[in-house]
């Protein structure tokens, strides 16, 4: 029970992310460095009192692997903060959750994994749920906002986090807490030079707001949260896991619904539903239900 619990706050500190990301005022690109640097720095600080042991030690072929995840990864970021620009953390999110989608779709080609009837129909009822979200006319209820572009990038981040997915299963050897440092550290690197060479890194009129909900990001959307995510998973069945998730994306538009007064018309709940819904069908053990 205390391992549930953990997880779902867990789900419920990721499904935040964007209430915080949408007032700091930096660029994404700018907000994705800083949060794998002080993720990756907090994270390597915590090994040394929880019992997880952190080496840089690793073969060639991880360390390239290590590379193209971790730039995924910070990549990944930059296009759901701009995402969180151009449209709704709703929309956003949502977007974002399309990415077990891309998974299904590539997984078969690059897992030797196997096509099912019940794949198909869950992909097939998730790119449905993204025609009936993408609706530029709702009124979201605060700003300006260019949904289309604001759901491309959310795809776009989507997309890039399957990647980094897909090249996860390739990693041999290495834990699961080792392989999200160096690829938070990897984020950070790749992302250096990417953001020296398009912002202007001036940060003296920076506020404090902007520097705290920064701190925030990086310390508890990142440092504790892949923290206690880790140390909860082994603890976890894989269903439990698989169906406790969805309170990040549903915690997510709920948050921006009561905080932002962000709105939804009944279509776009509907497309919601199948895009989280197909992802769920897909991920259930139906045998194992029958047999029960």
């Amino acid at each position: 029970m205390k391992a549930k619990f953990i997880f779902i706050v867990v789900m419920l500190i990721f499904g935040s992310i964007g209430l915080f990301v949408k007032n700091i005022n930096l660029s994404s690109s700018e907000i994705a460095l800083f949060r794998g640097t002080i993720g990756s720095l907090f994270l390597i600080g915590a090994s040394f009192l929880v019992k997880q042991k952190f080496s840089f030690k690793t073969s060639k072929r991880n360390l390239v692997l290590l590379l193209v995840s971790g730039a995924a990864m910070g990549f990944n970021w930059i296009f759901l903060f701009e995402s969180y620009r151009y449209t709704t953390i709703s929309n956003a999110t949502l977007s974002y959750y399309f990415a077990p989608v891309f998974v299904m779709i590539l997984a078969p080609f690059l897992l030797k994994e196997r096509w099912t009837w019940l794949k198909g129909l869950s992909i097939a009822l998730a790119f449905l749920g993204l025609l009936l979200v993408v609706n530029p006319g709702v009124d979201a209820g605060i700003g300006t906002y260019n949904h289309p572009v604001g759901i491309m990038y959310g795809l776009l981040a989507a997309a890039l986090y399957a990647s980094v997915i897909l090249i996860n299963k390739f990693i041999k050897n290495l834990s699961d807490f080792n392989t999200t440092i160096m690829q938070l550290l990897t984020a950070s690197i790749v992302l250096f030079p990417y953001v020296l060479v398009t912002q202007e890194l001036n940060y003296s009129g920076l506020g404090l707001q902007s520097i705290t909900l920064l701190l925030i990001v990086g310390i508890v959307h990142t440092g504790f949260a892949y923290l206690f995510y880790f140390s909860v998973m082994k603890k976890l069945k894989g269903q439990t896991i698989a169906v406790l998730s969805y309170i990040d994306p549903i915690s997510a538009v709920l948050m921006a619904a009561i905080i932002l007064s962000e709105s939804m018309n009944f279509v776009q709940i509907v497309g919601g539903i199948f895009i989280l819904g197909s992802t769920f069908i897909s991920e259930i053990n139906w045998r194992k239900i029958r047999k029960h």
